[in-house]
């Protein structure tokens, strides 16, 4: 700790409160431990490594390993061990480095402050600060803990993080308020994590750490347990029908090989071989492939994956519950209406601190004299600073303050030199009970008032008005009815020339000459508005949830068109009222309007829960600590990176680093290109094991031997299938993701669709490999060339089977070929392994296969061509019967 020189407010704070002393101090931290916030522990690799192991169907497999080393099946329980531990391993390498890409830094609490020790104004690291610390605060502090003020000059507090308002609240230390009023209505308190952008202010610490409000709402986060995914719980669910589907269809053909008196080993043999070609070994490897190319999808466009099995579920949200601050706006003031007492209107474009702009219409002559002049009140009148730095314009002080300076910029003034040309000689400080604030400059037409504030106070200050010979305070005071109908902070400026500096600035209030009006507003994002069309597009609901004024957010809501006119916003003060033992009132009050205004972090949380309650399943986004308890509980947080918090991001499934809603929205259409790639794996993974399955059925009935061997299946499943399937998960968007509605999150992996083509392309395969083993033997082929043949076969329909396998609905010969490369070299990969396998020593002798003829390689590829043919007029058939019932 060091002793910092004090100016002259620091020597005036220590004069007021001595603080504690450092013993006192001492024994303080260590009764309530450093000011930390709470943190949930960090996932270890092993850890991650273990839970890729806790899923219901890596148990199915294990159970099948073990079976098939029990029957002295090695090579088959190596087999199914290692695409397990395959599977383990690259899901724990894209959690693991999904974690660690977006791991936030801790920037909430700042890292020193100024307090009062022993008397003295010393700097010390925030963890030590403890309750009962006298703490001085200046411009551009970040508060270390709640502050009770004693004093506040001017302080002016970004509280937006907590409590969702985009204008920054005014503190006065007079000011008492109660502990259960909204943290935006208590006025004498200073919030840990906030920001000082204005003032000065001194005050006594009665909360740290975790007994902060930001601490209450990270402890809070951190108490929840996590929501499963819905494709989670679809794999469970299948998982479950396979298995006992499995367990039945042995118990059937032993009861059936025993009363015909088969061996008891065959029968076990039979056994594992059904069991291998009704479990899908590969798509358990197949999902994560999955999962991890949405992933990287997602983070070539700014976002990041912090749960894999997340990528799934926000394709699968049906209702996105929305900040406002920072992800449907750009989170800066900006002007954008400007209005002359002569009633003439301009419009300029441009948002947030980007100095391009232009001004809407070209202004007269004496119109640009006037907006001149506008500018330069509100340059002068202005305690704002903007600078270049690190390729962009950073503006420090008040929001409104900035966007003055970037309106000057844009319509062609420059803030920097007309400061320097008319030198400050005195000011009145911006109070929030005035309403007003000025500034008096030396300017080459001699000593000049500005004056800014709510255009109430300026027109009561002025006797004319430029450019107009009369005053006409009532035109004035319609046009500001009408800006603020719309949602615009309305401004006013003035000016007045000064004889002589008056010992008194406030005395020369008086005799203004009102120059005009500027209507501001957190601007809508630019794609904002699209983007809430595509998710209408995809019959997503969209709602947004802040914590500003009801008619700004329905003004918003109405321009972004998630609220229609005859919806009113519901309050925060209506949802208390209504959860208060009334629980149909909330739940009315929560489907009666997608616009909830003035809310409390908890009731955020409560709109959440009561939505996934009524079967909604829900997406919430938010960039700030009142954000967090929602973004926890829903199935899908969404946090923002950019300017989000660390509370927010650890709270969240998804970070986007572009803070963008269109970036949510593309992160849907991911979502649900990955579960569209599931199912075709999927698809085509069960199809071919049914078809083994109804391979070795008619086999057993026609009293054939087994046509295929389970290191054959396993062969077929793992090596030459899976290649494919693998290949299939890189499949590219068909194009219509967002013009269907949502799939039903209890909705079963096997619908309607799914179980027709399975059924007819596994009876199709299935009977004609049958046919073919069957006729080999019939004409003297030995049983050994027979399944030679047979397995050369089955390859080929996987082969084939993988390009019917690209879409469920839309027919072959309307893709690109050629859309997806990695399919194509992994079928031709497929093919060619198997073929290289019947040349090589060893591996054609464990596998039982040998070289064929060029001819009959093409004989067997006709016959597996048959199923495009099938599968094709299932799909015509199918769109037909659609249109027809629609």
């Amino acid at each position: 700790m060091n002793e910092i020189n004090k100016n002259p407010s620091q020597a005036a704070a220590t004069v007021s409160a001595s603080g504690l002393s450092t013993a006192e101090a001492a024994a303080v931290l260590v009764k309530t431990g450093l000011n930390t916030l709470p943190e949930q522990p960090k996932s270890g690799p092993l850890k991650i490594f273990i839970h890729q192991f806790q899923s219901p169907f890596i148990y199915v497999l294990l159970a099948a390993a073990v079976v098939s080393l029990a029957l002295g099946q090695t090579i088959n329980a190596v087999f199914i061990t290692i695409v397990l531990f395959l599977n383990a391993l690259i899901g724990t390498i894209q959690e693991y480095a999904a974690e660690r890409a977006a791991e936030a830094l801790k920037q909430m609490v700042p890292m020193q402050a100024t307090v009062v020790r022993d008397g003295k104004a010393i700097r010390i690291d925030t963890i030590n600060i403890v309750v009962g610390d006298f703490v001085l605060l200046a411009s551009g502090d970040k508060i270390p803990a709640d502050i009770s003020l004693t004093s506040a000059h001017n302080l002016d507090v970004d509280e937006s993080l907590l409590t969702g308002e985009s204008i920054e609240a005014h503190k006065q230390a007079m000011q008492a308020s109660l502990d259960e009023a909204p943290l935006s209505e208590r006025l004498n308190v200073c919030f840990a994590g906030s920001v000082i952008l204005r003032g000065r202010g001194e005050g006594m610490v009665i909360a740290t750490g975790a007994d902060t409000q930001i601490g209450k709402i990270a402890s809070e986060v951190g108490s929840e347990d996590d929501v499963k995914p819905p494709l989670l719980v679809r794999i469970e669910q299948f998982t479950e029908k396979i298995t006992y589907g499995i367990l039945l269809l042995i118990a059937l053909i032993f009861l059936i090989t025993v009363l015909r008196g088969d061996d008891l080993t065959n029968v076990f043999l039979l056994g594992v071989a059904l069991a291998v070609s009704a479990i899908p070994e590969g798509l358990p490897a197949a999902i994560t492939v999955a999962l991890a190319i949405g992933m990287r999808r997602m983070a070539r466009g700014g976002v990041i994956i912090r749960r894999l099995l997340a990528v799934e579920s926000l394709g699968s949200c049906t209702y996105i519950a929305s900040d406002k601050t920072g992800t449907l706006t750009v989170n800066e003031m900006t002007a954008q209406r400007i209005l002359l007492p002569n009633g003439n209107r301009y419009e300029i474009s441009g948002e947030g601190i980007d100095l391009h702009g232009t001004i809407n219409p070209v202004p007269s002559e004496d119109d640009a004299v006037s907006l001149r002049r506008l500018c330069s009140a509100a340059v002068l009148a202005n305690e704002a600073s903007l600078e270049y730095e690190a390729d962009e314009w950073v503006g420090q002080g008040d929001r409104v303050d900035v966007a003055f300076l970037v309106m000057a910029e844009k319509l062609g003034v420059d803030f920097a030199s007309l400061r320097q040309q008319n030198p400050e000689l005195a000011k009145i400080p911006y109070e929030s009970e005035n309403a007003y604030a000025a500034s008096i400059n030396r300017c080459p037409e001699g000593i000049e008032l500005q004056v800014k504030g709510s255009v109430e106070h300026l027109l009561a200050m002025s006797d004319s008005m430029a450019g107009l010979p009369e005053y006409n305070f009532t035109s004035i005071e319609k046009q500001v009815d009408t800006l603020a109908k719309q949602g615009y902070r309305v401004l006013g400026l003035a000016h007045r020339h000064l004889d002589q500096l008056p010992s008194d600035p406030q005395t020369s209030l008086g005799k203004l000459e009102f120059i005009g009006m500027v209507g501001m507003i957190d601007p809508l994002r630019p794609d904002a508005i699209e983007s809430i069309q595509r998710c209408r597009d995809a019959q997503i609901d969209v709602c947004m949830i802040t914590g500003d004024h009801p008619q700004t957010a329905r003004t918003l809501a109405l321009s972004l068109g998630i609220a229609d006119p005859s919806m009113t916003p519901i309050t925060g003060s209506q949802l208390a009222e209504a959860s208060d033992g009334a629980p149909l009132a909330f739940r009315s009050l929560v489907h009666s309007s997608r616009v909830f205004a003035r809310v409390e972090p908890h009731q955020k949380k409560q709109i959440v829960e009561q939505l996934i309650k009524d079967g909604e399943f829900v997406a919430v986004t938010g960039d700030g600590v009142n954000d967090a308890p929602a973004l926890s509980h829903a199935h899908v947080g969404i946090a923002m990176g950019k300017h989000g918090t660390d509370v927010a991001r650890e709270s969240a499934d998804i970070i986007l680093t572009d803070d963008r809603f269109s970036s949510i929205v593309e992160g849907v259409k991911q979502g649900r290109i990955v579960y569209n790639n599931i199912r075709k794996v999927i698809f085509l993974l069960i199809s071919t094991g049914a078809a083994e399955i109804t391979l070795v059925l008619l086999s057993i009935v026609s009293g054939l031997p087994l046509p295929l061997f389970p290191l054959q299946l396993l062969w077929l499943n793992l090596v030459t299938n899976g290649i494919q399937d693998i290949a299939l998960a890189f499949e590219p968007e068909e194009g219509d993701e967002l013009k269907h509605p949502p799939r039903p999150p209890n909705e079963p992996i096997f619908d309607r669709l799914m179980i027709q083509r399975v059924l007819v392309n596994a009876l199709v395969m299935g009977v004609l490999a049958f046919a073919t083993f069957s006729w080999q033997i019939q004409h003297g082929a030995s049983v050994e060339n027979a399944r030679n043949i047979t397995l050369l076969l089955m390859v080929l329909f996987e082969n084939v089977h993988v390009l019917n396998s690209r879409s469920e609905t839309r027919s072959m010969f309307r893709q690109y070929f050629f859309g997806n490369p990695i399919l194509i070299f992994g079928m031709l990969g497929a093919q060619a392994i198997h073929i290289a396998a019947m040349y090589t020593p060893g591996l054609r002798e464990v596998l039982q296969i040998e070289p064929v003829s060029i001819i009959l390689w093409s004989q067997l590829l006709g016959i597996a061509l048959c199923l495009i043919i099938v599968d094709e007029l299932h799909k015509l058939i199918h769109a037909r019967y659609s249109v027809g019932v629609s």
